[in-house]
């Protein structure tokens, strides 16, 4: 039970929120403003599709590297996560999911829980690798069938430009694996023409892909005209905070990703992205000629960037709950109602992460369970 102003999918109320066996039983209260109290903000778990690291660990390291990471994030908030993988050897992805596979199958202890798998690459165009290593190539169905089986792999990004991904589209669709456009050298006509075989999404809009010209629309185009669903860095760092405007103008229900990889909630100095040797400082990481290399936010702070850049925490909090729920078919999570996961974030009136429950369970910040509570017009 946690008190306070309670973000529910018909709008705020001030009152208390109950859970049980991991699921929430009733929410009590009145409609409210919270401008009008001083209580706590208690908003649905963060949910972030595009998260390589965290705490030291690597997603392509496997096993206990992912449980590091999915403890990290969540006391930062996420309580539900996609473990992102890089570009490799087929080797090194098969491994990796074996292992996360395996890791899916336990409880999700004093972690977020791990949703499955953002495969981005191989299948990526490799005149647009970014911090990517070199081993993109076109993607098969039998071979991204036999990954399947390894994890459960909820989103691939792809290039659409590369030879037979229209299919592998198709294929993957009727799956029911996301897909989403990413790492592209493509034109806004293939782009469009991927939505029309599938795909639903853009992978760190802006980011890897063909920008925006006014007589070349580019892949940044056909999502800006398109998409109802994109993924986005709200670091204000991989973004400028006006493109980030122009998005939200533009996408319905633009989400918010991390794409954070082993420095986020570490020091600066020297950390792995895959194969690939990053520096964190100055509030990013790159590689060694420089080029961004993922990122070091957490979703808290992408909460507090969205509504620095203008946003509502209401309509903030969507973006970094309900969409990405919503873009992966999850009616359950990215929401606080009766029914839902408990998964559910305890924040203070400057937006700082107070206490975090994953499927009721409190992973960060201490659960006032037995602690009596203080509410309005309560003797002291």
């Amino acid at each position: 039970m946690h008190y306070g102003n309670i973000l529910t999918p018909e709008g705020w109320r001030l009152g208390e929120i109950h859970w049980c066996d991991g699921r929430i039983a009733r929410i009590d209260g009145a409609p409210v403003d919270p401008a009008d109290n001083d209580a706590p903000y208690i908003v649905p778990g963060f949910i972030d599709l595009h998260v390589h690291g965290g705490g030291g660990a690597d997603t392509m390291e496997g096993g206990e590297a992912v449980t590091t990471l999915a403890r990290t994030h969540a006391r930062f908030g996420t309580t539900s996560l996609l473990a992102t993988t890089m570009t490799a050897t087929d080797a090194e992805i098969r491994h990796v999911l074996g292992e996360i596979g395996s890791l899916m199958e336990q409880p999700p202890g004093k972690g977020a829980r791990i949703l499955g798998v953002h495969l981005e690459g191989p299948y990526i165009n490799p005149g647009k690798l970014g911090a990517q290593p070199p081993y993109a190539r076109p993607g098969e169905i039998a071979e991204i069938d036999a990954l399947c089986d390894l994890a459960p792999i909820r989103l691939v990004t792809l290039a659409p430009e590369l030879s037979g991904h229209y299919a592998l589209m198709r294929h993957l669709s009727e799956r029911g694996v996301r897909v989403q456009l990413g790492h592209t050298l493509g034109t806004y006509e293939q782009g469009v023409a991927a939505m029309e075989h599938g795909a639903c999404g853009f992978t760190h809009l802006y980011n890897a892909m063909t920008g925006l010209h006014h007589r070349h629309p580019g892949m940044v185009g056909a999502a800006l005209a398109h998409a109802d669903f994109a993924e986005l860095i709200p670091d204000l760092l991989h973004v400028h905070p006006g493109a980030i405007r122009v998005a939200l103008r533009s996408i319905p229900r633009l989400y918010a990703v991390t794409d954070s990889t082993a420095a986020a909630g570490m020091p600066d100095g020297e950390y792995r992205l895959g194969e690939q040797a990053v520096t964190k400082c100055l509030g990013g990481v790159r590689l060694a000629d420089g080029t961004l290399a993922g990122s070091t936010l957490t979703m808290d702070q992408a909460l507090r960037n969205l509504v620095e850049v203008g946003l509502s925490l209401a309509e903030a909090s969507a973006r970094v709950s309900r969409h990405p729920a919503d873009f992966l078919g999850l009616p359950e999570r990215g929401r606080l109602a009766d029914g839902c996961y408990a998964d559910v974030v305890v924040l203070d009136r400057e937006l700082a992460v107070d206490c975090v429950y994953v499927e009721g369970q409190c992973v960060a910040g201490e659960d006032p369970e037995d602690a009596p509570t203080t509410r309005p017009g309560d003797e002291t």
